[in-house]
């Protein structure tokens, strides 16, 4: 029974021992804050690092997006002869390069002989009411004519020098010049010009096809001017400005840029969720061709960005840091998002409740704080 007495105790005894031993090691250890380091004066001097606030500087970033080359409006030319007629001659094929002023083609109809005759008729019939009038001026002064007679002078006179003028413009319409027509050079046929220097898009006719006024001949391109038409999505339109840099890559030549700038935002948002920027390049490239696709790069411009060098941004386990000081000595890790980059500075964001304006970050050698912090605490 004695023996057994003292085989309790000493169960009882060694269990209390066993419940006070780990509270006692937690009383007498000091908890590590494994985000903070601290340096004495030698090692900050060895160190070589400097603090001070972060500042808000002008940083710019890039939007990457795609769209095709298209041509304005005004650049692109449909070409139609006013008064219709056969299509007699033509050389041009798509692709080809034409110049302003080029005959392009040779239409003919017996109504443009028909045109000339009535100008050079009502040209010869002018003459004579003028001489006319001039007669009847003459006997109204003399009181030899009536009043009545000299009205009706005044008016055919003046009747037929509109007839004449807008014979005249007809001819100029379908490029005739009145001014050189006699009855010795009237033709049957015309030519037609190009109206721009550019090359053909598309030929709808051929030859001994007639033509009617409405009906479109030849489809020309003017590629001075062509434009870059980028998709940008919704989410992104805040950040758009007229006049925002562009840089431009085809597929066959990815390493050559193309410079442009925003120069028209389409206030319409598609199907898509996206709206089209339209660019205008900075020179003219005979490779660009209008529908070619292109990659491109919108420089974004922050005017108020919290920004650091980049040497005060550390790299961790796939995060961004910064070394805030809470003391001339102690330095806590603080985990940043970054955004753009420019000029040795990097856009810095706050994660959590920490206020970067106000703090003093470690700006230079920020790295040296982080391997002593990792040192410490692999010690």
């Amino acid at each position: 029974m004695k023996n057994i007495i003292i085989i309790v105790a000493a169960a009882l005894l060694s269990a209390g021992c066993g419940k006070n031993t780990p509270q006692t090691a937690e009383q007498t250890e000091t908890p590590v804050n494994e985000a903070r380091v601290r340096l004495n004066a030698e090692q900050l001097k060895n160190a070589g690092i400097f603090t001070g606030r972060a500042e808000h500087r002008k940083m710019a970033s890039t939007l990457k997006v795609n769209g095709v080359i298209d041509v304005p409006p005004q650049n692109m030319i449909s070409v139609s002869f006013p008064l219709g007629g056969y299509l007699k001659s033509t050389q041009l094929l798509p692709g080809m390069p034409v110049r302003k002023g080029q005959p392009i083609a040779v239409l003919e109809d017996q109504q443009f002989i028909q045109l000339q005759q009535d100008y050079l008729m009502g040209k010869t019939r002018l003459q004579y009411l003028e001489a006319e009038l001039q007669r009847q001026q003459e006997l109204n002064a003399g009181k030899a004519g009536s009043d009545k007679a000299l009205q009706q002078a005044q008016a055919d006179y003046t009747a037929q020098k509109i007839q004449v003028k807008a014979l005249g413009e007809k001819m100029l319409l379908i490029g005739l010049n009145p001014q050189t027509l006699t009855e010795d050079n009237l033709s049957r046929s015309v030519r037609v010009l190009s109206p721009i220097d550019g090359f053909v898009s598309a030929v709808n006719v051929n030859i001994g096809k007639y033509v009617n006024p409405t009906d479109v001949l030849f489809e020309l391109v003017n590629p001075r001017d062509l434009h870059l038409n980028l998709t940008v999505f919704e989410k992104d339109m805040p950040a758009l400005r007229i006049g925002q840099r562009v840089l431009a890559y085809t597929n066959d030549r990815p390493g050559q840029a193309h410079p442009a700038q925003v120069s028209l935002i389409s206030r319409n948002v598609n199907e898509m969720r996206a709206v089209e920027v339209h660019c205008h390049f900075d020179r003219h490239d005979s490779a660009l061709l209008p529908g070619m696709y292109m990659n491109a790069t919108i420089e974004i411009v922050d005017q108020n960005a919290l920004a650091v060098p980049e040497s005060a941004v550390v790299r961790w386990e796939n995060r961004h840091f910064v070394f805030v000081q809470k003391a001339p000595d102690d330095f806590e890790l603080t985990e940043v998002d970054t955004g753009a980059g420019s000029d040795g500075y990097i856009q810095i964001l706050p994660k959590g409740d920490v206020n970067l304006d106000s703090a003093i970050v470690v700006l230079g050698n920020a790295y040296a704080l982080l391997m002593k912090m990792k040192n410490t605490a692999e010690e």
